[in-house]
């Protein structure tokens, strides 16, 4: 499980460092940093697959994510990012380059990595570090160099991810891979989740939703069809849902009231369809080691939040959840199930209730 996630210097994010527990329920005020928070998580998770640097220049640049507060000239440009688990945990520290670069010279670099075992980064736990390009892993008789100098652009996690050079940066990398985000779901006429879908084994919900009835086909097809079939009844009492797993196409439709048939998913108004892709997400007969949620409330009416809050709950007792929310029910709800925090500060994002002093400990690595 996350224990602690670590953020510096990311848009509204100047300092932040977040205990987690298995189900984790973060709101506040607009401006307050939410959805900054949902967007540093995803970044950190790129690192994994080697896609944090164009997710930067998706975002405009490493200068327009840092932090836009009033800033020391002597200050490196830095944005770090880090998260501490059970076993291994892992920090990253994004600059820009020492020398020209041409027309490269905004591009973020790595700057300082590490892993390291357990919660916190000392010197006995850490087990591979990185300064610029050059990297050493601990072996059996101490430090040992990488022959080959890094590229400046991409992390560790996919330049050195070799089980006979570092079998601990392996498995983080595959943990990082497994968390799950869900920000929106398309539910508009020509949203993929409206249209045919191929009828196939679909343990997890595609991030268009457009696999819908082959998940929930799998859901059934696993055992979890009680639990749909709660999610339905208490979302829409009196209602059925239907899977039909012809060969080779699969559909999903809605019994509602006195209606003789299904209603299909073109068929179905944007709440009801967005519930349904958030039963599919929640249930995944294959859980995530981390799933991320922001606003799952977003375009529901609020008499579905007691149902999805039950959803919520009913994930975190297979996977880690971290839920950041709008609703002031949502948040009330889960929340006496798990940890609630607030955030506040408009440009400067704080813990509520939080002291300075009472921060997390949390060490990033040198560079």
């Amino acid at each position: 499980m996350i224990r602690r996630i670590a953020i510096e210097q990311y848009r509204s994010i100047r300092s932040m460092v977040l205990d987690l527990d298995p189900l984790t329920v973060v709101t506040g005020p607009n401006g307050s940093g939410k959805t900054n928070l949902y967007r540093a998580l995803r970044l950190l998770a790129h690192t994994a697959d080697n896609r944090a640097g164009a997710a930067l220049a998706a975002e405009g640049g490493l200068a327009s994510v840092l932090w836009a507060g009033r800033r020391s000239r002597a200050d490196p440009v830095a944005l770090k990012l880090g998260f501490s688990d059970d076993d291994f945990s892992y920090a990253v520290d994004f600059g820009l380059h020492a020398n020209g670069m041409g027309p490269f010279l905004t591009d973020p670099v790595v700057k300082a990595e590490a892993v390291w075992a357990g919660e916190s980064l000392r010197p006995a736990t850490a087990l591979v570090r990185r300064r610029g390009v050059f990297a050493e892993v601990r072996g059996d008789d101490g430090w040992e160099a990488v022959a080959a100098p890094l590229q400046q652009n991409d992390s560790i996690l996919a330049q050195l991810a070799d089980p006979r050079l570092s079998p601990e940066i392996v498995l983080l990398r595959e943990q990082i891979r497994a968390w799950r985000f869900h920000e929106t779901f398309r539910t508009d006429p020509d949203a993929p989740s409206r249209r045919p879908h191929a009828g196939t084994f679909s343990p997890v919900l595609a991030d268009d939703g457009g696999n819908l009835p082959s998940v929930l086909a799998t859901i059934r097809h696993q055992g979890l069809g009680h639990e749909l079939d709660a999610a339905i009844d208490e979302a829409f009492p009196g209602s059925r849902l239907e899977v039909g797993t012809e060969p080779g196409r699969f559909t999903a439709g809605l019994v509602q009231g006195a209606l003789e048939r299904p209603l299909l998913a073109h068929e179905l108004s944007d709440g009801t369809l967005r519930y349904l892709l958030l039963a599919a997400a929640l249930l995944s007969p294959r859980p995530p080691r981390l799933l991320v949620l922001n606003e799952p409330e977003a375009a529901l009416h609020v008499d579905l939040v007691p149902a999805l809050a039950s959803l919520i709950r009913r994930a975190g007792e297979r996977t880690q959840v971290l839920v950041i929310t709008h609703s002031a029910d949502l948040a009330r709800r889960l929340g006496e199930h798990g940890r609630r925090v607030e955030l506040s500060g408009v440009g400067d994002t704080a813990i509520e209730g939080l002291l300075p002093l009472e921060h997390p400990p949390w060490t990033w690595p040198q560079r």
